[in-house]
């Protein structure tokens, strides 16, 4: 590990210099999806934020073993404490068991991510498999003195706690204010104040998915889940913790006070939060019904796409912005995005039949320069933006040399080819020849094409017959014959 890295710990809002307790391995937590719904462009970011910090970690020398959760239960659909839980009620819906619903939107996860190139992490928990781990963490947070049952649930008292520790410092929100203005409604529900949140819940006779627990047949709250699973296969004290700019309240806020008031101290050492994606200037998301699906996406079936966009515009489009940084979607900004990507992996491509010269004008010291500016770069709390600037600043001259213009020392392009093989691919996790020349393009959407005409055949064994009509519709209006037979479908590229 000869590189010096900067992240930015949302918990002290400043750069630190990362280092873990026990290098060279590293633990990493990151929130994953919760599994009642086909994933979102907000949630692509978090997974390819997270997947950049892994795989620069692991370019750099470090051992890392990478978590990121499936939420399955507990996720309730008003807020924290209160509604149906979001599966069980498209299970109820749609007449299916929960745990059906979880697993075919988690595949429909893992297509999506694999498309995108997202590494699959080193664990990846169920809530629902995790149920005994939880039940331990409400019980140990009940003999310290920090939560109490009330009608067979138990609930966190914010207010106990916050009298021994600090509750609000991961985000800087000031508790006394938010109980004062709870005690407005003291009284009203199980709660000693509206502050409080669910460790455990009572289900209601209604409730499909429950467990048994010296409280009541019920399930975990919501902020249970990672606490208890990244202590599981982390340990009590690890690296970072990860997720999207929208958990920092009060999910990891609650995590924070879950972990102080079980173990005595704090968990976890770098909290690192990605920032939204936005659709004119509202955070993208389920709740707000202004989401665009991954599936859509990558089909062009949204009537806000202009077209149908390939999974490495998606991951280049997030990548030109900074993972602090708001990024507002258009179709204009993706297919900017598009456009930048071709130029990109044109470059790589005329980089490749590049026969050198041993009195070239350019030597591997250019080469050099672009490495240490990338590396630069990522050291200054993961600055994609910036390497892809430098990537293009490369291109020019291999496009100069391309002309013949200039020529390159044999030594210069094989560090050249390796720089830009370890950045543009191994660390910003670009697919090669994505968005490129004919081949490129058909070998890209091949892929996506398989993956959507497998979603539409999980949609025709689920008797979704809207879905699978509209897959197949979409991809026909596109160019591709599809053909359906009983071993089942096929496709080719109509030219």
């Amino acid at each position: 590990m000869t590189q010096t890295i900067y992240l930015y710990n949302t918990l002290t809002r400043q750069k630190e210099i990362f280092k873990p307790l026990n290098a060279p391995h590293v633990g990493m937590y990151v929130c994953g999806p919760t599994v009642y719904g086909d994933a979102h462009l907000g949630h692509a970011r978090p997974a390819i934020t997270f997947d950049i910090l892994f795989r620069y970690l692991q370019h750099v020398g470090y051992k890392v073993r990478y978590v990121r959760n499936i939420t399955d239960v507990g996720h309730l659909e008003h807020d924290a404490d209160e509604g149906e839980d979001k599966i069980a009620k498209k299970a109820r819906l749609e007449e299916l068991e929960p745990m059906e619903v979880a697993q075919y939107y988690t595949n429909r996860f893992h297509d999506a991510m694999r498309a995108m190139n997202v590494l699959p992490p080193s664990i990846e928990p169920h809530a629902s498999g995790h149920i005994m781990e939880q039940e331990q963490l409400v019980k140990e947070i009940i003999e310290n003195g920090f939560a109490y049952e009330s009608n067979g649930s138990v609930y966190f008292d914010v207010e106990k706690y916050n009298q021994k520790h600090h509750y609000g410092k991961l985000s800087g929100r000031n508790l006394n204010d938010i109980i004062n203005n709870s005690r407005e409604l003291a009284g009203v529900g199980e709660k000693k104040n509206q502050a409080d949140f669910a460790l455990w819940k009572k289900a209601q006779p209604e409730h499909i998915m429950r467990w048994p627990s010296p409280w009541s047949d019920g399930f975990p709250g919501w902020h249970c889940e990672c606490t208890a699973m990244g202590r599981k296969y982390l340990g009590n004290h690890f690296d970072i913790h990860g997720g999207g700019m929208d958990l920092v309240f009060p999910h990891h806020e609650c995590e924070i006070a879950q972990a102080v008031a079980s173990q005595g101290d704090d968990m976890v050492h770098y909290w690192i939060h990605n920032n939204m994606i936005t659709i004119n200037g509202q955070k993208m998301g389920k709740s707000l019904g202004n989401f665009i699906t991954l599936p859509e996406f990558f089909s062009g079936s949204h009537e806000k796409l202009e077209k149908a966009y390939s999974p490495m515009t998606i991951r280049f489009f997030i990548l030109q912005a900074h993972y602090r940084s708001t990024v507002d979607f258009s179709n204009d900004a993706l297919q900017a995005a598009e456009k930048g990507l071709e130029r990109l992996m044109d470059a790589w491509n005329a980089l490749q039949k590049i026969v050198p010269s041993k009195d070239g004008n350019i030597d591997v010291g250019f080469a050099e320069e672009i490495e240490r500016k990338c590396y630069e770069a990522m050291n200054d709390d993961l600055n994609t933006p910036i390497v892809i600037s430098h990537l293009f600043d490369a291109a020019k001259t291999i496009n100069i040399i391309a002309d013949k213009k200039a020529g390159i020392t044999p030594e210069g392009l094989e560090k050249l080819l390796a720089v830009f093989d370890s950045f543009a691919f191994g660390i910003l996790g670009l697919m090669k020849n994505a968005g490129t020349d004919n081949a490129g393009r058909e070998e890209v959407f091949g892929k996506v094409v398989d993956m959507l005409l497998e979603q539409r055949s999980r949609a025709k064994a689920m008797k979704d017959w809207t879905t699978s009509d509209a897959i197949r519709d979409r991809l026909m209006a596109l160019g591709f014959d599809i053909k359906d037979s009983k071993d089942g479908s096929s496709w080719k590229l109509n030219k």
